[in-house]
């Protein structure tokens, strides 16, 4: 009856949590965002507390770091990146025209005689593209903004997120003995361990993925601004950032890419065919060498769950749910996984012959 009452309590206790989180998601990103950068940045000020310098001054000096980091981003990159989109956001009408005639152009080459009999089909279908990928494109920003207009308010993430940031690097052993304190007596050693086991996979993800954000962002737009691509500095800087949500990050990239080089460089199909390949090779540098020496295979999540859990967190939080879907279902998971120990470990499972043996 004990076990009922706890099982109980917890999941109610749960759902509590997923229910405030769900209503108040559109002004928690920059909360979660200075927690986040907190988490990170938590084993450097430990070590120099080792060292001897104050908590308060180690906080103090990677504040002043980080926004320094910042300004320069904001003075060299962002005025590139900027240029490129106002120059991208100006050219698209005029370079899906150009597409249509080309593809039309190809058309008739290709199918000759037939063209004629063809071409109405032809026309509906660029037609419909051209009319769709601008609507599609205002729709996903409207409901980008939509779900996340507060948490992106300029003040709210510019202020409130270093302050955050500060305060949570500042106390957080305190915050960590606080919750400490709060556990059940009679599990909290067992609690700890599953604490402990959250960590290991939480932080190689967040300190891990970061790195590879960084590196991917690096190669994508230097290749791809090497390659020719007009774009290539802001597609490619986007993709490597947006790799920190899996999956979906590269694929927005490379199908960003891929039409940007189809439209820029068509017929001369090997120009794109090298867009492609640059894309590719990038998700076989992150698969292949990137993830399995900076993350490791800490997260042991399943694709599937992984595509299912960033589905998920994307529709019940919005853009918040992309961000913290990986390190969320990581913790699940080790919930999970010590939940089905307990349930084969039981009498439920084994039978209560087995449990009087």
């Amino acid at each position: 009856m004990q076990l009922e009452r706890h099982a109980l309590f917890w999941t109610a206790s749960a759902l509590l949590f997923v229910y405030l989180v769900q209503v108040l998601a559109p002004v928690l990103l920059p909360f979660v965002l200075g927690m986040t950068l907190a988490y990170f940045f938590n084993p450097l000020v430990d070590i120099l507390a080792r060292a001897g310098l104050p908590r308060w001054a180690s906080a103090i000096l990677l504040l002043a770091a980080s926004t320094c980091l910042i300004v320069l981003a904001l003075v060299f990159v962002v005025p590139i990146l900027a240029q490129q989109a106002a120059g991208l956001i100006e050219a698209a009408p005029r370079e899906i025209a150009r597409f249509r005639v080309l593809i039309e152009d190809s058309a008739r080459e290709y199918l000759g005689g037939r063209y004629p009999q063809a071409e109405s089909t032809v026309r509906t279908a660029l037609e419909s593209f051209s009319s769709a990928m601008p609507s599609m494109l205002t729709g996903l920003a409207a409901s980008v903004w939509n779900k996340g207009s507060a948490a992106f308010n300029f003040v709210s993430v510019l202020l409130v997120t270093p302050l955050v940031f500060f305060y949570a690097l500042l106390d957080w052993p305190k915050m960590i003995a606080k919750l400490d304190s709060w556990l059940p007596r009679d599990n909290a050693d067992q609690i700890r361990a599953l604490a402990l086991e959250i960590d290991s996979r939480v932080s190689a993800f967040i300190r891990g993925q970061g790195a590879v954000c960084l590196i991917l962002a690096l190669y994508y737009a230097a290749a791809l601004s090497v390659a020719g691509l007009e774009y290539g500095l802001l597609v490619g800087s986007l993709t490597g950032l947006a790799s920190f949500i899996p999956i979906f990050g590269w694929s927005l990239g490379a199908i960003a890419a891929t039409v940007l080089a189809a439209i820029q460089f068509w017929p001369d199909l090997w120009q794109v065919a090298i867009i492609v390949g640059i894309m590719l090779a990038g998700q076989a540098l992150e698969s292949g060498i990137l993830t399995p020496n900076i993350i490791g295979s800490e997260i042991e999540l399943h694709p599937v769950w992984l595509i299912f859990a960033l589905l998920t967190f994307s529709y019940l939080f919005g853009f918040l749910g992309l961000l913290v879907a990986v390190p969320v279902s990581a913790a699940i998971g080790v919930l999970v996984r010590f939940a089905l120990r307990t349930y084969l470990e039981s009498s439920v499972y084994q039978g209560s012959e087995s449990a009087k043996g």
